[in-house]
């Protein structure tokens, strides 16, 4: 694997020093350029090293601005350090026991990999439960998928790699022991970052009037 980190798509930047003193607006070029840059990166091409406590809190906090209707903050995030990264790749292989008794010892084998692939594993937890029914679950989950993406735009814009990874060990009762989920939380995906390996050329994005309309 080539470990060399190329230049990154955006640079490190303070966005802070993009916007007015009264905070009222920012660079939109920049936004732009940050925004459709961005690519999924896999976790094998992820390396370290991966966010310092410093950007991570950083990227926490791109979290935590994400829109939240009725301050339920119905998102949380459970980071899988290197010492426990052994239980998750035996979730994830007995997970893929369950489902399919006859998986091959490879296959196995490669479940349990992708316990130990990015610098940075975190689980995305939605807290979907009835607490507030007058904010529909649908909207709840809406603002989770605001802090995920929060987070991804943090991570480019620092020139980390970020990617996200799901599968049907999601559902599995074995993940909800494992990360303690409580009634009405989902285990949604997995935030992988690092340092960029290897880029792979820009995705294609549709074009605007291909999903625009008006009533």
């Amino acid at each position: 694997m080539n470990t060399s980190m190329p230049t990154p798509a955006v640079k490190a930047v303070d966005i802070g020093a993009r916007s007015r003193r009264d905070g009222s607006e920012i660079d939109g070029e920049f936004a732009e350029v940050l925004i459709t840059s961005r690519q999924n990166v896999s976790p094998r091409r992820l390396v370290a090293p991966g966010p310092s406590s410093l950007q991570l809190a950083g990227i926490l906090r791109a979290a935590a601005a994400a829109p939240d209707h009725g301050l339920l903050r119905p998102w949380r995030f459970v980071i899988v350090p290197e010492a426990r990264r052994a239980d998750l790749a035996e979730v994830f292989a007995l997970a893929l026991i369950d489902r399919d008794p006859g998986a091959t010892l490879d296959q196995i084998e490669s479940a349990r990999d992708k316990a130990h692939s990015a610098p940075l594993l975190m689980l995305v937890v939605a807290r979907l439960g009835q607490d507030e029914a007058r904010i529909p679950s649908l909207e709840r989950m809406v603002s989770v998928g605001c802090a995920v993406q929060n987070m991804l735009l943090m991570a480019h814009s620092l020139g980390l790699g970020s990617g996200l990874t799901s599968g049907q060990a999601m559902q599995s009762v074995r993940m909800r022991e494992l990360f303690q989920l409580a009634l009405g939380e989902e285990a949604v995906c997995f935030v992988n970052m690092g340092t960029v390996a290897k880029r792979k050329l820009p995705r294609l994005h549709p074009d605007p009037q291909d999903f625009l309309s008006a009533l």
